[in-house]
């Protein structure tokens, strides 16, 4: 049981990171590596503040903050500087590597001492006894779906759907008279705010800040996106965002099964073959659609 409750907490919090990667990989196209120093760069900025004596419920909006600045600032390089979409996210992920560890103050940083969303003196006067095995768990599936739901509602609006054509068709974001870069801007905003949300949760059910957290986190997120999208493309009443985060569950479950069947040194190894495995079934699975599509308009 403990296994399953662990490979949900990890799942979920990797969820609010596949959000993020969700916005810029599905929606506006954009193969934003920020993602590997936005995600450190919510655990640093959470483990500066609760070792400062701030309330770590407030570190999550810091860290949401603090990624949505590093999300703005890897867009002004590429709107704004004309550095192909690329580079921009590897100059910003390379820079935010040192400001991580400026805000931290070190390379690691404990935090068992400390009290965090998952376990401070007010949860264990609220939370029944029974509950105690599983505060973590409802703690992070409560912020995850505040994180999903925000989000939605975000897509709904105006300026929600002009960033789904920025990445569909820029020409009618042009055409509204809305500059698409500034729309691309606020896209990453919120994708590497929600990354650095998922960080600071991460941070803080681990109960420590380590510099090299953030590495692969974009792998992680693309897997738990490619997944989702893939197994539920024909489940019309799913919203994307919600296969997303079950998708991540069933990522982090196979790595789990996997690493209990392996040295845990092979960790990265398995994590990159199965992310290939998968990028594989999804490739095949799109000539497969575009194939169909075709032998049908010839008929």
């Amino acid at each position: 049981m403990d296994f399953i409750v662990t490979i949900l907490e990890q799942g979920l919090i990797y969820g609010i990171l596949a959000l993020g990667v969700y916005i810029t990989y599905k929606i506006l196209d954009f193969p934003d590596l920020t993602v590997d120093g936005s995600f450190p760069l919510g655990g640093a900025v959470t483990a500066l503040l609760i070792t400062n004596g701030v309330n770590p419920y407030l570190s999550l909006a810091a860290s949401f903050a603090a990624g949505a600045l590093a999300g703005i600032c890897t867009g002004l390089i590429h709107v704004k500087g004309k550095v192909r979409d690329l580079l921009s996210g590897i100059i910003m992920m390379t820079a935010l590597w040192t400001i991580n560890l400026y805000i931290a103050g070190t390379s690691n940083v404990p935090l068992f001492s400390q009290e965090s969303i998952f376990k401070n003196d007010w949860l264990e006067r609220v939370v029944p006894e029974a509950l105690t095995g599983y505060t973590t768990l409802l703690i992070i599936l409560i912020l995850t779906v505040i994180a999903k739901v925000l989000l939605d509602l975000y897509l709904k609006t105006k300026s929600g759907y002009l960033l789904r054509a920025v990445g569909d068709n820029p020409v009618l974001v042009t055409s509204l008279a809305k500059d698409q870069g500034n729309v691309k801007i606020v896209g990453l905003a919120i994708a590497n705010g929600l990354v650095s949300l998922a960080g600071s949760a991460f941070c803080q059910e681990e109960r420590v800040f380590e510099i090299s957290m953030g590495t692969g986190a974009i792998v992680i997120g693309l897997a738990s996106v490619i997944i989702g999208t893939s197994l539920f493309r024909k489940v019309t009443i799913m919203q994307a965002t919600t296969a997303v985060l079950i998708g991540s569950v069933i990522y982090k479950a196979c790595v789990a099964v996997a690493i209990r069947n392996f040295q845990p040194q092979a960790m990265k190894l398995i994590t990159a073959v199965l992310f290939l495995v998968i990028l594989i079934i999804s490739m095949e699975r799109r000539k497969k659609v575009k194939t169909d599509a075709g032998t049908e308009r010839n008929s």
